[in-house]
């Protein structure tokens, strides 16, 4: 089971990793997680930078190193990372790397209810889904080979291929749906169908 963190929040597992390499102003740290491409993979803005740093100095995870002003600019902050704050890394690195987390994607929550749509729709949706698959599968491609192309490590470009072989099988999963639809052998298609007043939807191309 998953530990109750002091500060939960991913966000904060990125600076508490970025603080690893050395004391930052939450402004660097900002720049460095935008420059790393780390939006697509932990949602973040000025705002909640700046609050997920405040929990984690109140935790003990960080602490105030020293604070400067460059000319008219609004003082500046440094934050080191603590040794409470090396172990809590540690730690919960290592417990999301081995346990996996019962997470909420928008699309399981859709499929749980689909059957409030009529087959026919839905049809049409999944079919405009696998081609803003193909999309992201085609972006997070580019993405690795242009990585690659500049040198950089395939250590770091890991998220990109973990979200490459999800986006493969969810359009695996997708596809295959769109193949049960439209299966007048499907057990379910038929009273989907009837209760919508409509015929079991015919497959592309027939």
């Amino acid at each position: 089971m998953a530990k109750k963190r002091k500060v939960g929040n991913l966000l904060a597992l990125a600076v508490l990793s970025y603080l690893t390499m050395r004391p930052m102003h939450p402004y660097e740290l900002g720049r460095t997680l935008r420059d790393n491409g780390d939006e697509r993979s932990i949602k973040f803005n000025h705002g909640s930078l700046y609050m997920v740093i405040g929990q984690l100095a109140k935790a003990g995870f960080i602490t105030e190193q020293e604070t400067s002003r460059a000319g008219q600019r609004p003082e500046r902050t440094v934050y080191a990372l603590t040794d409470a704050g090396r172990d809590e890394l540690r730690d919960w690195l290592g417990e999301l790397v081995e346990q996996p987390q019962h997470e909420y994607p928008a699309f399981v929550a859709a499929l749980s209810v689909i059957s409030a749509l009529p087959p026919s729709q839905v049809l049409g949706l999944l079919r405009t889904r696998l081609g803003h698959l193909a999309e992201q599968q085609a972006e997070a491609r580019g993405l690795i080979d242009t990585a690659r192309a500049a040198g950089v490590p395939g250590l770091f470009l890991l998220e990109e291929e973990y979200r490459v072989a999800l986006i493969q099988a969810e359009t695996a999963f997708t596809s295959h749906l769109i193949q049960r639809i439209t299966d007048p052998a499907t057990d379910w298609t038929g009273p989907w169908a009837d209760f919508h007043g409509e015929h079991i939807p015919a497959a592309q191309g027939e």
